[in-house]
């Protein structure tokens, strides 16, 4: 027994000897044709990188490092650490401000049989259609061809790719965008995860796209936003993404209500229907499956009903994880319920521009991870002092609503990181009431508080904001002289808005500014007074309906060269209007009206070629040219959108260029002539048709033709032509009257100095005696220079 045991054994240790050897030998021989195999493959695979290359054009030298035989080292390719074949080809230009590559995608890339990673996103390759042969790459398990400017039809070829895990073809590049008609290829793509069409133009699969991307049972994100998609099906039988966490369809046009199937897809984080013309109301019940979602964007809809439904619908989920709702710009109504502080992860909640009305809700200081609220524009009437609990609170924006009582320093007491204030109460009866010496734990670098009372003294705590760069306290009841230390403070402020109010003293004439950006100084309809200011960084400086007075600085022009908007009317400015503004290039806007600026309007206009609107109105202004003070003809060489030249002095007939100012072709222009003395009938070429209100020309005695009621005489007709005519070349009689008094100034100047000499002997010959003297003197000087 013992002895065939041991014969049992011997003979399987032969027998695993001796065929144990030829497998050993087999695999080893597999292994040196894997090596062989793998050998050629990789001289195969470098000589189809390099004509892939030719295909490129690439002017930054993105491909310069693809030199050399190891091309597993090169830019942008990876190889396999078991067997060295290519796997990925990563030419993404995405992270860099180098030049984009473009040109033609040669199909040498098939000969990267192992290739599963193909990132080309964010080049430009000029609208050429998506290459189908890319469909052919069947290990591809990710494949990005997003931001490259592809055109044409999407190759259908692409669902034959049945590896692929994530497609993006997302573009912006309009009108060179890809398009397609039907969406059914995609039930190729059976493992597909991640797809997105975003900005495809899919309009021709309006009808039919959810049947596509409904055959994707293992899809998790779903891009398909701005793809002028117009139909939102209300019903399927099925839904075969079960799985799906992100679902993006904001920016298309469905006029459609929000469809049920969504709500069953209990998996979802993120739903964006922002902006697609959705109506009707939300039902109560439909959220309850929808406890794990994190984010709802439907801002830009036309959604209604009670928003008090929905949020106690978010309240009966026990373990909501809602981080993000905006709401903003529908036509919500209702109140905001106490169920609103259970939804205890809500980071951010947007709510501008709806009908929401009541309190803010007394449980708003439960939200304790809340950083962004955005009330504005709604009817809310009451702020509870819990909203100062809220202490990681970011951005605060309680904008037009219709806010009453009083807003305390326990409103605003925990508010530690608030960045971001603005208040304002179409009411007017909300009063900021804060201690004199109240330091607040907040350090902002925006404010902004309309239409509350905030006076009468100038707030304070203001001083203590060192990071603010934009300040807007206007129309606010202060009545206070603007302090010092403020003009310290707006050094680094882009905006300063204190309109509206009742200040009062004078302006500094100079200000430091390090802003890069320019400011924009707003202190219209105050009570300040003094001479205007020259504050050199200053792009916008509105200071109308004030008490300013004397004359416009004569170097405004040099020292405020930054302006593209000046308003200075409505104050008590005299003298003339200085030539120098037309050095100020980037000026759009001139309103100077409603002052007691009088001499001759200045007729350097040609330079100021950004110029839309000129008002100088209810002035004592007369006309550029001193002989017959008419409108001066530059003006037609602006781009104006408003000319508003009424009740002043002005003379002369009205110049027939102004009908070819090219934005009157495109926008029209707003003409007023109207209270001045001109005369001779009105040009009715070109857009001057187009001036069929009276009040245009109105009080104007010595104006006729239509649109006045009055008719030219047959001699004021007649002559009609000859008039026009003589505005038509208005300039070449400016110029001959320019060179006519030269030339006469030269002959009289010249006969006054030498006509003297001819005719009076004395002076001819002491004048002779001077000019030999001075010739010898000059002589003598020169021999001793050279001596």
């Amino acid at each position: 027994m013992a002895i065939s045991k041991v014969s049992f054994q011997l003979l399987s240790l032969v027998f695993l000897l001796f065929f144990t050897k030829p497998f050993v030998l087999e695999a080893t021989l597999i292994n040196s044709h894997v090596v062989n195999f793998t050998a050629a493959c990789i001289e195969e695979e470098k000589k189809a990188l390099l004509k892939f290359k030719l295909g490129l054009k690439d002017p930054a030298g993105m491909l310069s490092s693809w030199v050399g035989e190891d091309y597993c080292k090169w830019m942008g390719i990876s190889c396999s650490n078991q067997i060295g074949n290519v796997i990925k080809l990563s030419l993404s230009n995405i992270y860099s401000t180098r030049t984009c590559l473009s040109g033609e995608l040669d199909d040498s890339l098939l000969n990267l049989t192992y290739l599963n990673y193909l990132d080309l996103s964010y080049n430009s390759f000029n609208g050429i259609p998506i290459p189908s042969f890319i469909g052919s790459l069947k290990k591809l398990r990710y494949l990005d061809l997003s931001h490259s400017s592809f055109g044409g039809m999407v190759p259908h070829h692409l669902g034959n790719l049945s590896n692929l895990l994530y497609l993006d073809l997302t573009t912006k590049s309009y009108p060179l965008r890809p398009w397609d008609s039907d969406l059914n290829w995609l039930g190729g793509l059976s493992s597909l995860q991640y797809l997105s069409l975003g900005g495809l133009n899919l309009s021709k699969a309006a009808k039919n796209w959810l049947l596509g991307v409904n055959m994707l049972p293992s899809l998790l994100e779903l891009h398909l936003d701005s793809s002028e998609l117009d139909d939102l099906p209300q019903f399927i039988p099925y839904v075969n993404f079960t799985s799906l966490l992100v679902f993006d369809l904001s920016y298309n046009n469905f006029n459609s209500s929000l469809p049920q199937w969504l709500f069953n897809i209990s998996t979802l984080v993120t739903i964006n229907l922002a902006n697609c013309h959705l109506a009707g109301s939300i039902r109560k019940t439909s959220w309850v499956n929808l406890c794990l979602l994190q984010s709802l964007d439907l801002f830009g809809n036309s959604i209604s009903g009670g928003i008090e439904e929905f949020l106690h619908s978010l309240s009966g989920c026990s373990n909501s994880s809602i981080e993000t709702l905006d709401f903003g710009y529908n036509q919500f109504s209702g109140n905001l319920p106490e169920s609103l502080g259970s939804v205890k992860y809500l980071d951010a909640l947007f709510l501008t521009l709806n009908s929401i009305s009541g309190a803010l809700p007394m449980s708003i200081g439960n939200l304790s991870h809340l950083s962004m609220l955005d009330l504005s524009f709604n009817v809310m009437n009451s702020i509870p002092e819990s909203i100062g609990q809220l202490a990681e609170m970011f951005s605060l924006d309680l904008w037009e609503n219709k806010w009453k009582g009083v807003l305390s320093e326990i409103h605003l007491h925990n508010l530690t990181r608030l960045k971001y204030f603005a208040l304002s109460s179409k009411s007017k009866s909300l009063a900021l009431n804060v201690g004199h010496d109240w330091i607040p734990l907040f350090s902002l670098s925006s404010i902004t508080i309309i239409n509350c009372q905030l006076g009468p003294s100038f707030p304070l705590w203001l001083r203590t904001q060192k990071e603010v760069s934009s300040i807007t306290l206007s129309n606010n009841a202060i009545v206070d002289a603007i302090p010092d230390w403020l003009w310290t403070l707006v050094q680094n402020v882009w905006l300063l808005d204190l309109s509206t109010n009742q200040l009062t003293g004078k302006l500094p004439q100079s200000i430091q500014l390090s802003s890069e950006l320019g400011i924009t100084v707003n202190l219209d309809s105050n009570y300040l007074e003094g001479s205007i200011p020259l504050w050199r960084n200053a792009t916008s400086l509105y200071l109308g309906n004030n008490r300013f007075s004397g004359q416009i600085p004569w170097n405004i022009g040099q020292e405020m060269t930054a302006l593209k908007t000046l308003d200075l009317s409505r104050n008590y400015l005299n003298g003339s209007i200085p030539p120098s503004i037309s050095r100020i290039k980037n000026l759009i806007v001139l309103v100077l009206s409603r002052n007691d600026l009088s001499e001759n309007i200045p007729w350097l206009w040609k330079g100021l070629q950004k110029l839309n609107v000129i008002d100088l109105s209810e002035n004592k202004l007369q006309g550029a040219n001193i002989f017959t003070g008419n409108i001066p003809e530059q003006l037609c060489q602006l781009p104006l959108k408003v000319l508003d030249l009424s009740q002043n002095n002005i003379l002369g007939s009205i110049p027939k260029c102004l009908g070819n100012l090219e934005v009157m072709k495109d926008v029209g222009i707003i003409l007023n002539l109207s209270y001045n003395n001109l005369s001779g009938p009105i040009p009715s070429a070109n857009q001057f048709q187009t001036f069929n209100d009276p009040s245009i020309f109105e009080a104007n005695l010595g104006l006729c033709r239509n649109p006045l009621p009055i008719q030219c005489s047959a001699f004021d007709d007649g002559d009609a032509q000859a008039k026009e005519s003589t505005v038509e070349d208005e300039d070449g009689y400016e110029n001959l009257w320019f060179y006519t008094s030269t030339t006469f100034g030269f002959i009289v100047g010249f006969w006054v100095v030498f006509g003297s000499l001819v005719i009076k002997r004395s002076w001819r010959h002491a004048n002779f005696q001077y000019l030999d003297k001075m010739k010898n003197r000059c002589a003598m000087v020169f021999n001793l220079d050279m001596a």
